[in-house]
């Protein structure tokens, strides 16, 4: 239910056109002002690290969103998870898609034809999210960026509450899909810790009334809240939905938070190994998945970082796990170079060609087959499915990159009707 309009820009010619002179950097939790948007930006761009933030005062937040939307060279895309999912499915011309976003007039023009949005998700403004770029050795005054990144904010009230949640499960039953796909609790963080829980327990309710043969996937975002985290997971979110999809960094927060395998490491280094994260995987579904005695739906994960990917799944629920596992590897390869196919020029290999399938018990050493790249294990009922990636030497976008390879993934997967 997020969605929303992303511009896209250089900073540093974003705000000289708001006639802000180069100075001192500063962090600021929320940007409050152009005064703070100057320091916060500086203050990231010298560190060449990519940051979020959002914008308070609405009036000032609309004109500089107008200011970037007209700025010659600003490139406006499809922005918010669901939305991205549901472009990226469209792509297919036999699929329908129905989107409950906010969507404003240059959001509904930029969507694909076969997307579909009920005129109660129509608003009169669009949620404009301002990615401000800078490349590696550029100089704003003083500043001098060490790499390139991009600093993003906005004042992005409606996709926060999820106030488009109850419009969307309203509309199920007159749009009768073949698959749900949720995303945008991560935005509810900028709430309060009263309102972001009580709209959770009413996201759960929503939820519920999902039919319980339409298979629900969740597409989880970058959090950093760990008690918001932890609530997802045991309050009745993962076991509501079937099927999640989330990134070595969405992985490794929520072991911490919950104090799964490996929960002590502090970040990844380089490419994460592939037994600490089949460990972390595996005790998702043994923790919070579907068994025999557990009330819960949950038994598909869908793992994605650069180098490879993995499917998850409890066995007996889904199946062409090896096409969908490759699928979404092989859109994270196209998308990243903007190929219509995979050009073998423009990528390279980073999987490892060796990797042992757990770092907790007893496990097996695998050697990648280039001839039969997905490889196959099985522990408890559980089975995994790898695949490395071809990853893009020079990444021409690599915004909503995640979303395409969950819905890719998705579009390939077999459910098992119970």
């Amino acid at each position: 239910v997020n969605a929303c309009v992303d511009v896209v820009l250089s900073g540093v010619k974003l705000l000289e056109a708001l006639g802000l002179e180069p100075g001192v950097g500063k962090n600021h939790a929320v940007l409050n002002s152009r005064q703070d948007l100057k320091e916060a930006f500086a203050h990231f761009m010298e560190k060449g690290a990519a940051a979020e933030r959002f914008f308070s005062d609405a009036e000032s937040f609309h004109h500089i969103a107008r200011t970037a939307s007209e700025y010659p060279g600003a490139q406006l895309y499809v922005g918010g998870n669901a939305a991205l999912i549901g472009q990226k499915l469209a792509t297919n011309p036999d699929l329908k898609i129905l989107l409950c976003g906010p969507v404003g007039p240059k959001l509904h023009e930029l969507l694909d034809d076969n997307v579909v949005v009920p005129p109660e998700s129509v608003q009169e403004r669009d949620e404009f999210h301002l990615i401000l770029e800078y490349q590696a050795g550029e100089e704003w005054g003083q500043v001098r960026a060490p790499n390139a990144n991009r600093f993003i904010f906005s004042h992005d009230l409606s996709n926060g509450a999820l106030s488009m949640l109850e419009v969307f499960v309203s509309s199920l039953d007159e749009f009768q899909p073949d698959l749900v796909v949720l995303s945008g609790l991560h935005m509810m963080e900028g709430q309060s810790k009263e309102m972001r829980q009580r709209r959770l327990m009413e996201a759960v309710a929503s939820i519920s009334d999902i039919p319980t043969d339409i298979p629900i996937h969740l597409e989880l975002a970058s959090m950093t809240d760990q008690d918001f985290m932890s609530n997802i997971m045991h309050q009745q979110v993962f076991p509501l939905v079937n099927s999640i999809g989330l990134n070595e960094q969405e992985l490794l927060f929520l072991t911490q938070s919950a104090s799964g395998p490996h929960a002590s490491l502090a970040s990844w280094s380089g490419i994460p190994d592939v037994g600490v994260v089949s460990d972390i995987l595996f005790w998702i579904l043994k923790e919070h998945g579907k068994t025999a005695d557990r009330a819960s739906d949950l038994t598909r994960i869908h793992f994605h970082t650069l180098a490879y990917h993995i499917l998850v799944t409890v066995d007996g629920y889904w199946g062409n796990q090896v096409a969908a596992v490759a699928a979404g590897a092989r859109a994270a390869g196209t998308q990243a170079c903007a190929t219509e196919t995979i050009d073998t020029s423009k990528v390279f290999l980073k999987a490892p060609l060796e990797f042992v399938t757990s770092q907790i018990e007893a496990s097996s050493k695998i050697s990648l087959n280039p001839d039969e790249p997905v490889v196959h294990w099985h522990r408890e009922g559980i089975s995994f499915h790898f695949t490395p990636v071809l990853v893009c030497k020079d990444p021409v976008r690599t915004v909503g990159l995640g979303d395409a390879i969950s819905a890719e993934g998705l579009l390939y997967s077999e459910v098992y009707p119970q």
